[in-house]
């Protein structure tokens, strides 16, 4: 059921922070690797999860579609043990409640995202766990009492495998204890010492959570929040999962951030209902609501780590998100599961065929619903305009899908994107960042520059903004005030890629070609399928004369990207000094039908065709170099030597020399 509902995420592709966690990432693609995954900050807070990556990279590389098989796979075993862990607590209709969970649309965001390979790995260790844990419970004072040991050693390695591959599962020790409760009527200090060594695991991975986050900026002073304020929030983020569940539209990747002004009352009615709920229920905890007693404690104990009260780096732009409640939603969906399935079980007239009915349409409207939702994840361009469509508000969707835009060519549509998140949120500096990359493209160099200076005001420590604005310099020919920009950047991470081609270029445009080279080369190490990297490298080994070397690196970028115009034009210039004249005019053929309107191609060609005498040809083509840019000084001075050479030639006159492209 779960692989026919999720069958239209096998052509998505990679979106958001995926690019973070595995496409971009040094410890699956780059220089690190599986001991820095485990021993270094690159861990974060899933290393088994990183791990999984690492292994996955190593099997079919960057192809986004295993990556999503392996996601869905995950999901599908999860519904399966979920069943068996209902089943072996003996809770009704647990395979109802595990299909209900498997097909609910909430979880759509969670299984068609690749980095949420997260939530599904670290919740079947979850279950690994408490489905060991019931088998123990199970056990005890039993006839197969030799089991007991091996269960809860398989206990204990599958809670700590679940909190590795994320740390949402550090709520297992009190949920552990809570189906202790459940199975045996009341909690014992036997136990409670059973499950301090899971206790332990949840205090490590907690510390290494909150650690994670504190690098990744989670404590941003522009973004802390008072404790009261925390509070509030926690009341209003329950209900609203709940009445996702209940009502499961719209699902929007960013939700609305709420303004909550902790300083009225009437912010607090929220939590002080929750409070109450769970009051009422824990007074009737040995009645008939002790099935939604245990439901809704299991609910709010799993929600913990995602309330608000502990900052994240989400939190700034939505306190919820629907891959939040992964592992909390268990608890309503399966307490839904008991009820249909205890009204289902009552003597009434045509329950064979009704019930059965009743189950199949609903199962079949929450399928329908979630493979409604699948195709907002096929590419990162989709993904932010469903987003924005939904949540105008979202200013990250903005400047993300501006920069979408801007990498499709869109350039004036992308800053129009930035400028909303920046009216949205004018303290953004990314959005900052990437308007001034926009401004700049449109020929709006003092604006462009201005916003690369509004955005180091605001995060003067961002590498990637430092690197943007060296390189926007250097594109000016400024290329003194260019370095040091770039400098800082590497001074912060020395094995940042980007700014290290970035300091590459700048080399090669002041001569310094054997420095160059070795720049480019240190950037290859850490990103070796970086085609601009490699033309540039090609570049610098063609001026150093490694004319053969240059060829290797261009083709090395053509056989990533065969559509890659630069590394096309700058083989063809390569292939014309080695006097490999046809295979240099496919090249630059090739590259025209990608761009037509590159005057430069257009020139290069033209002089290709001078040197074989297809005067017409040559012509034709300077004359389209000329219209395209009318201050292009070489073709016009190439185009004069060319209609001379047709009029000596009609005249009969001397043979001309084409000996060099203009």
């Amino acid at each position: 059921m779960t692989l026919i509902t999720y069958e239209r995420v096998r052509h998505a592709g990679f979106i958001w922070d995926d690019e973070m966690h595995v496409t971009q990432n040094p410890a699956i693609v780059g220089p690190l690797g599986l001991s820095d995954i485990w021993t270094s900050s690159a861990a974060r807070y899933f290393p088994l999860t990183l791990t999984t990556f690492w292994i996955e990279h190593a099997l079919w590389g960057l192809n986004p579609l295993p990556y999503h098989a392996v996601n869905v796979f995950m999901h599908g075993a999860c519904a399966v043990l979920l069943w068996r862990v209902l089943g072996s607590l003996r809770v009704r209709g647990a395979w109802l409640g595990a299909a209900i969970w498997a097909l609910h649309p909430v979880q759509a965001e969670t299984v068609a995202w690749i980095t949420e390979l997260k939530n599904t790995q670290s919740c079947l260790f979850y279950l690994l766990a408490v489905l060991f844990f019931a088998r123990w419970l199970a056990a005890e004072g039993g006839e197969a009492t030799g089991s007991r040991p091996w269960n809860y050693a398989l206990v204990l390695v599958s809670a700590a495998m679940a909190m590795a591959s994320k740390s949402s599962a550090v709520v297992l020790p009190v949920v552990l204890c809570a189906c202790a409760w459940w199975a045996t009527g009341r909690l014992r200090w036997r136990h409670l010492l059973a499950l301090s060594p899971v206790l332990l695991m949840s205090i490590a991975s907690s510390a290494l959570s909150v650690w994670t986050q504190h690098l990744e900026g989670a404590n941003d002073p522009a973004w802390s929040r008072a404790l009261p304020e925390r509070i509030a929030v926690a009341g209003d983020v329950v209900w609203f999962y709940i009445g996702k569940l209940l009502w499961p539209s719209p699902l929007i990747f960013i939700y609305p951030r709420w303004r909550v002004d902790w300083t009225y009352a009437s912010s607090y009615l929220p939590l002080a209902a929750a409070c109450a709920v769970f009051l009422v229920l824990w007074w009737n905890r040995n009645g008939r609501l002790r099935p939604v007693f245990f439901c809704f404690a299991y609910y709010l104990v799993a929600l913990l780590p995602v309330m608000g009260l502990v900052d994240q780096y989400f939190w700034r732009y939505s306190f919820v998100g629907d891959h939040f409640q992964y592992l909390a939603s268990i608890g309503p969906l399966a307490l839904a599961g008991a009820a249909i399935a205890t009204a289902l079980g009552l003597p009434w007239k045509g329950r064979p065929v009704l019930a059965p009915v009743a189950c199949g349409a609903l199962l079949s409207t929450l399928a329908v619903l979630t493979a409604r939702e699948c195709p907002k994840y096929h590419d990162p361009e989709t993904l932010w305009q469903s987003t924005v469509a939904e949540n105008p508000g979202a200013w990250m969707a903005h400047n993300n899908l501006g920069a979408e835009l801007m990498h499709s060519g869109q350039v004036d549509e992308a800053a129009k994107q930035f400028r909303t998140s920046l009216e949205l949120q004018p303290n953004n500096p990314a959005a900052h960042g990437n308007l001034a990359d926009a401004l700049l493209r449109l020929g709006r160099t003092n604006e462009g520059l201005a916003h690369y200076g509004q955005a180091l005001e605001l995060d003067p420590l961002n590498i990637s903004t430092q690197t943007d604005y060296g390189s926007a310099l250097l594109q000016l020919g400024r290329i003194g005030e260019a370095i040091p920009h770039i400098q800082k950047a590497l001074e912060a991470n020395p094995s940042f890629a980007k700014a290290r081609a970035a300091l590459g270029t700048a080399y090669l445009q002041e001569g310094r070609i054997d420095e160059a080279v070795t720049q480019f080369n240190e950037a290859l190490a850490v990103d070796p399928e970086n085609c601009a990297t490699l033309a540039d490298l090609g570049i610098a080994l063609a001026q150093k004369g490694r004319l053969k070397q240059a060829v290797a690196q261009f083709q090395r970028a053509l056989d990533i990207n065969p559509d890659f115009s630069t590394a096309l034009i700058n083989l063809g210039n390569v292939l014309q000094q080695q006097g490999r004249l046809d295979e240099a005019i496919a090249r630059y053929q090739k590259a025209l039908r990608l761009d037509p309107n590159s005057a430069v191609t257009h020139n290069n060609l033209a002089f290709v065709f001078l040197q074989e005498g297809q005067l017409d040809q040559a012509i034709t083509h300077y004359r389209r170099a000329l219209e395209i840019r009318p201050d292009y000084p070489e073709a016009r001075l190439n185009l004069g030597s060319a209609l001379q050479k047709k009029h000596a030639d009609q005249a009969g006159g001397q043979p001309w020399d084409a000996s060099s492209n203009r």
